[in-house]
């Protein structure tokens, strides 16, 4: 039997939404803990579900889920697609805090993997979170095998050189050199943008969705992505590490390139919102009737405080 078969139904459109979100991200949470081994061997289990486990946002995820229910989508797929991404999204963090890329000791509001478990263990930590978000996607039952394949495709090309691993390529090489607002967004759209905007997608996939509504979410996926770094960019300098739960201020003191120190705090706040509407505008035009919660999401993109 599935691991989803009896627990994990799809939450109902009819709930409010901060009801169905603690419902899909104690699923997610769920899912992550059965699928994530502790009994790995050599401590390398217990070192993944410390980057994974207890912690973030879950944005990801619930763009999955929020996606694949606005198209009334296979409910296996779209839970196997949220931890996967999410599973990409861990892995991201555990080596982009490492000493050769941005040298930071707090994630999550708790010390680092590298800084908890070592340079080597956080590496290999990283690497096998990678390798079982494919897994994860890969059922021998319970999900077609045409699903299986779209969803890796989708994932790998977001997750690899032309989306994150691009972008964070392109951050490391501009440390200390101007960029005008295009190629920061060009960056950034690869960096962060391409693994939210491939959610969105990857939930849409899972339903039967014609070229409009496709493209209308991939619209709102690349305005939420985009808006989502822009006020990553504005909390750097505005909130407390306590806050954020990681170390405030790295993008400034490291001397790179952001939306604030290329436009400004004013600016950068109005692009926000600019970008919250496009989203909005997207969903309008998707002809999809149940697109509430991917609404309310790009809401709370723009307004979080951490």
């Amino acid at each position: 039997m599935s691991l989803f078969s009896q627990a994990a139904a799809a939450v109902p459109t009819q709930l409010p939404f901060d009801t169905w979100l603690q419902a899909e991200l104690d699923t997610v949470e769920s899912a992550l803990s059965a699928w994530v081994p502790e009994a790995a061997p050599a401590g390398l289990g217990i070192a993944m579900r410390y980057g994974v486990l207890d912690g973030g946002k879950r944005l990801r995820p619930m763009l999955v889920l929020a996606a694949a229910q606005a198209v009334q989508g296979h409910r296996e797929a779209a839970l196997r697609a949220a931890c996967a991404v999410e599973l990409i999204h861990a892995y991201s963090l555990v080596h982009d805090d490492m000493p050769c890329m941005d040298n930071d000791i707090l994630r999550r509001g708790k010390p680092t993997v590298h800084v908890k478990y070592g340079e080597a263990q956080a590496m290999l930590a990283g690497d096998a979170m990678q390798a079982l978000a494919f897994e994860v996607l890969t059922p021998d039952e319970g999900v077609p095998p045409a699903l299986q394949a779209k969803l890796c495709s989708l994932l790998a090309r977001s997750a690899g050189h032309a989306g994150m691993a691009g972008g964070q390529a392109i951050d490391l090489a501009s440390v200390g050199m101007p960029l005008d607002e295009r190629a920061l967004r060009d960056m950034h759209h690869r960096k962060t943008g391409a693994l939210l905007q491939a959610s969105v997608l990857m939930g849409a996939a899972c339903g039967n969705v014609d070229a409009v509504a496709w493209q209308a979410l991939s619209d709102y996926g690349d305005a939420v992505g985009l808006a989502f770094q822009v006020v990553d960019d504005i909390l750097d300098v505005t909130q407390a590490s306590e806050t954020l739960g990681k170390t405030a201020g790295k993008d400034m003191n490291n001397n790179k390139p952001t939306y604030v120190s290329i436009l400004g705090l004013p600016a950068a706040r109005v692009h926000a919102e600019e970008l919250r509407q496009k989203a909005h505008e997207a969903l309008a035009r998707s002809g999809l009737a149940h697109v509430d919660r991917l609404k309310v999401l790009a809401d709370k993109v723009v307004e979080r405080d951490s």
